[in-house]
């Protein structure tokens, strides 16, 4: 296996009034791809975002570790620098903020990035081509008025132009059409030969996997790890579903 870039071990977590993730522990190395797996509301986007450092969660037992260091208590932003990003399920509208504006900043805080605006523009640019995105996106305001497609896309923008050690990818397939699909896909293609970063995909069926080389694919159920397995084990996810991990559940069977 390859060094160990996110370590979580023994994850309790939920809202301040709902318990939601119950004794999660997994690994991932440094350059693999990892799947998360299993039915609607099973706590897959929960571990995404508690592993990103939302607010809105409240970690009650376990450790988060980030490229050897323990980030279960730092903010989000702070994780962000040290090189974790989340793509939202449903990102959010950003009035008045116009999108290239957005790019600029959040590069700027990131000392590994920070290039002049001439190279800026040229590199923004370079990947808006390779997503297929006019420069008009460039100039409307973050998100706002976007299909769910579009919205994708900037996400793949910003993970690009960002190269972080660690993707998160919570359910970016969802909603698309075909040709967003296959745009979205080649952004995380991208990600992979031109970044070398670690990916790990959230997602309840098999089609945004068909391009991608799985290490390592993790099954979760009502907020436990139930199975984990070889990147085959999707193959079996997609011919019988989750009913075999839901009864595994029920029996309190753990990975």
């Amino acid at each position: 296996m390859a060094n160990q870039l996110l370590r979580v071990s023994g994850l309790s977590a939920g809202t301040e009034d709902k318990p939601i993730l119950h004794n999660v522990s997994l690994t991932v190395g440094a350059g693999e791809t990892h799947v998360l797996m299993g039915p609607n509301g099973a706590g897959k986007s929960t571990l995404g975002h508690v592993i990103m450092g939302d607010p809105a969660y409240v970690v009650n037992n376990g450790t988060i570790e980030f490229d050897g260091a323990d980030v279960t208590n730092e903010s989000a932003d702070k994780r962000s620098l040290a090189g974790i990003f989340l793509s939202y399920q449903a990102p959010v509208e950003v009035p008045g903020v116009p999108l290239y504006s957005y790019l600029r900043t959040i590069t700027q805080k990131r000392p590994e990035l920070k290039m002049t605006a001439r190279k800026f523009r040229a590199r923004v640019g370079e990947i808006a081509d390779q997503l297929d995105m006019g420069s008009s996106f460039l100039t409307r305001e973050l998100n706002v008025g976007f299909s769910g497609g579009e919205k994708k896309k900037i996400e793949m923008l910003q993970l690009l132009l960002l190269r972080p050690k660690l993707a998160i990818l919570d359910e970016t397939d969802s909603g698309l059409d075909v040709d967003a699909l296959s745009v979205v896909s080649r952004g995380i293609e991208a990600y992979r030969t031109s970044c070398d970063g670690a990916l790990l995909v959230i997602t309840h069926n098999t089609r945004i996997l068909e391009r991608l080389s799985v290490d390592r694919t993790h099954v979760i159920v009502h907020g436990r790890l139930v199975a984990e397995g070889p990147g085959s084990l999707i193959d079996d996810i997609d011919a019988h579903g989750f009913e075999q991990f839901e009864r595994a559940a029920e029996a309190g069977e753990g990975a």
